[in-house]
């Protein structure tokens, strides 16, 4: 008991440490970005590098753990079980994000009283129904023609190479399955792969050593592109109003909403999950990107909150994927000032088209950086805005898109809890 207890005390210490280092390395960032851009660009490789290793175990880490976590279910009835839970979080969750950013942006109104004139391109030539039709078709077959994938990959092997996460999940899923339906003819293979997957883990453990200087260069760098202070300051308070209204919605959604649902569904005190998911939050908004944060939002969830692989495993790599609350509302503030800017009054019946499109963009959205201005387009054009209002919130997307980010990992792994705790109230009761 004693070697345990010093052991864990260890490994607390040990994380302390690392989350000390990394809050060091982005306010570090902010200093030498803001107020020497011209050097700043040269600590970009430090970042490009741990990013690059981060993302080079995201493919990996997707299938092994998917594989792990289903062939760990008792029953494969559960499957559908956790699966229809994992779901119908994703989608309440990213709904309410949805409705706070409408209701917010409403209120506030940040894009009125400046009228600008409307382009002359930038309509959609499609009715409401045929865009809402095309983004459903996009989203499970995806688009051959610009070798985009949806949920059933015609390649899996390109679906590794582009990164597209969510065929891989289905495969995964079917595949898991089928050797969990094997019984005793693959416990072999079975633990086999669950080692492959301890081995990921225990790189993702080598990695984190790196984060504070990969970190620190992925911030500075940032920073330093957009000009430093007197780059992107200006902008910033242009729009004030408008990162003013994310912003708000963003931590209502976070602070109020997931953290009641935590403390509610899931049974966990929100301030100490935070703090187990500390380094993975750092992580997400110094990358912008949830799917490279995945490997450190496993190790947050598995390591420091205990919650079991059988559900992280399956939770985390399809919410990483599909559930984008902060994206799901960034796109639905955006449009509607955006139609503000252009002195367009939009009815209920068009704000629940926007309601709907953000929704399903951001279900279909890329866990990369500024993946959000892509699927944008689809909310724009299913309401008929021009989407050249897409270049006026350009300039300050980059910071945006860092507390959207980790809106999105922080709902991802309440998720978890709140599955978990479901899933054992199920085995306690049978």
């Amino acid at each position: 008991m004693f070697f345990k207890n010093l052991f864990h005390h260890k490994s607390t210490s040990s994380g302390n440490t690392l989350l000390f280092s990394i809050i060091i390395a982005i306010l570090a960032g902010f200093l030498v970005g803001g107020f020497l851009p011209n050097i700043a660009s040269k600590f970009s490789i430090f970042g490009e590098i741990f990013l690059n290793i981060l993302m080079m175990l995201v493919v990996p880490m997707v299938i092994l753990s998917m594989l792990v976590g289903i062939s760990k279910l008792d029953d494969l009835r559960n499957l559908g079980s956790i699966g229809s839970k994992t779901l119908l979080y994703y989608m309440l969750t990213t709904g309410i994000s949805v409705c706070i950013g409408i209701l917010l942006v409403n209120l506030i109104q940040p894009g009125t009283h400046i009228n600008l004139p409307l382009p002359d391109s930038g309509v959609s030539v499609l009715s409401k129904d045929a865009q809402i039709s095309e983004t459903l078709k996009e989203l499970i077959i995806g688009n051959p023609e610009n070798e985009q994938q949806g949920i059933v990959a015609y390649n899996l092997f390109l679906a590794m190479a582009k990164m597209d996460i969510l065929p891989l999940i289905m495969f995964s899923l079917f595949f898991g399955a089928a050797l969990a339906s094997l019984g005793k003819k693959a416990k072999r293979t079975i633990e086999f792969i669950s080692v492959l997957n301890d081995g990921i883990m225990k790189l993702v453990n080598w990695v984190m050593y790196l984060a504070p200087i990969g970190i620190f260069g992925l911030i500075t760098a940032r920073i330093g592109k957009a000009g430093g202070y007197e780059g992107f300051l200006p902008e910033l308070l242009s729009l004030g109003k408008f990162s003013l209204t994310v912003l708000l919605g963003l931590s209502i959604h976070a602070l109020v909403i997931l953290c009641i649902a935590l403390k509610i569904f899931g049974k966990r005190n929100p301030i100490k999950y935070a703090k187990g998911v500390a380094t993975a939050l750092m992580n997400a908004f110094s990358t912008a990107s949830s799917t490279a944060t995945l490997p450190l939002t496993l190790q947050g969830v598995n390591q420091q909150n205990r919650i079991s692989e059988r559900t992280s495993n399956f939770v985390l790599p399809l919410g990483a994927t599909i559930n984008m609350d902060g994206t799901a509302l960034y796109e639905a503030v955006a449009a509607i000032f955006i139609a503000q800017l252009y002195g367009l009054d939009l009815s209920f019946a068009q704000q629940s088209v926007i309601f709907l499109t953000a929704t399903l963009a951001a279900i279909g959205a890329a866990g990369i950086p500024e993946a959000g201005l892509v699927t944008m387009v689809i909310v724009l054009k299913a309401v008929h805005l021009p989407i050249e209002g897409i270049g006026l919130i350009l300039s300050i997307d980059w910071l945006l898109d860092r507390f959207r980010t980790t809106v999105n990992v922080w709902g991802d792994s309440v998720g978890a809890a709140i599955i978990e705790n479901y899933t054992k109230k199920k085995a306690t009761s049978d």
